[in-house]
């Protein structure tokens, strides 16, 4: 399959649903890449959001953009903070000038794997918070076990906007990241019966709170945990979440998709 002309348009339908988090560059969609990106928007997925997570992949990140029409950020993720180097910081700046993505990201903080040193993610996470004042972009933020010190930076540094990505948070956390003007990313952890807490969420939060997202390839949905995550699962997201809050997955779609527009400063 040969794509001659970008996929997704810089001004999807308002009806169409946006993957707001999707690593669409990762390896794991190597050799079929455009067969998901078809599905995709077969699926009704009118455009995707890729952030960076390392130096190494902004030219990838870049090239979904080149190749699909998809929406990008860059950012350093905490991930791999023993990775980043301080200059890394001045690359990421350049690339902020250079190619003017929707955001940055994806940044945060993760608490959960122990060998990550946490002052230095909240170093690294801090100066990206200053980049994204200086852009005036919003953020994409990866949040695991560390909502209130991720909370706590927010209020010191803020910034135009964002989504909290993968949302997994108390009712008071999440009230607590809308009152700083972000959004809250709901997608595979939400279609598991068990999780409770992120279903509850998901049913009761406001309209203007919620956006769909896969994390793709990552973050399965429970019914396909053995296959790599995909964009074209939104759709399917965007019914569970309807079920829950006793909607229309067409109703989802447009609220899921105007509160995209509405954190990245875009418009239909």
């Amino acid at each position: 399959m040969s794509f001659l002309s970008p996929m997704f348009s810089a001004n999807p339908d308002p009806a169409l649903l946006i993957d707001s988090h999707c690593h669409l560059d990762a390896a794991e969609f190597d050799g079929e890449r455009d067969a998901v990106v078809a599905a995709a928007h077969a699926a009704g997925v009118g455009q995707i959001v890729v952030p960076a997570v390392h130096v190494a992949n902004f030219e990838s990140t870049l090239a979904m953009r080149e190749r699909y029409g998809c929406w990008i950020a860059f950012g350093l993720h905490p991930i791999y903070v023993d990775q980043h180097l301080d200059e890394h910081l001045e690359q990421l700046d350049d690339w902020l000038t250079r190619h003017r993505p929707v955001a940055l990201g994806e940044i945060g903080l993760d608490f959960y794997l122990p060998e990550l040193d946490p002052a230095r993610q909240e170093w690294l996470f801090v100066e990206q918070l200053k980049l994204a004042r200086r852009h005036d972009l919003p953020v994409l933020l990866h949040v695991r076990r560390s909502q209130d010190r991720l909370l706590k930076y927010l209020r010191q540094y803020p910034v135009v906007g964002g989504i909290a990505h993968a949302f997994n948070g108390s009712t008071e956390q999440a009230e607590a990241f809308l009152r700083l003007g972000l959004k809250l990313g709901f997608g595979g952890a939400m279609t598991f019966r068990g999780s409770q807490r992120i279903r509850r969420l998901a049913a009761s939060l406001p309209d203007s709170a919620l956006v769909l997202e896969t994390d793709a390839p990552d973050i399965r949905p429970e019914w396909a945990q053995d296959v790599p995550n995909q964009p074209a699962n939104v759709a399917r997201f965007a019914t569970v979440l309807a079920e829950l809050r006793n909607s229309t997955p067409l109703e989802i779609a447009r609220l899921s998709s105007a509160n995209v527009l509405a954190t990245l400063k875009l418009s239909f």
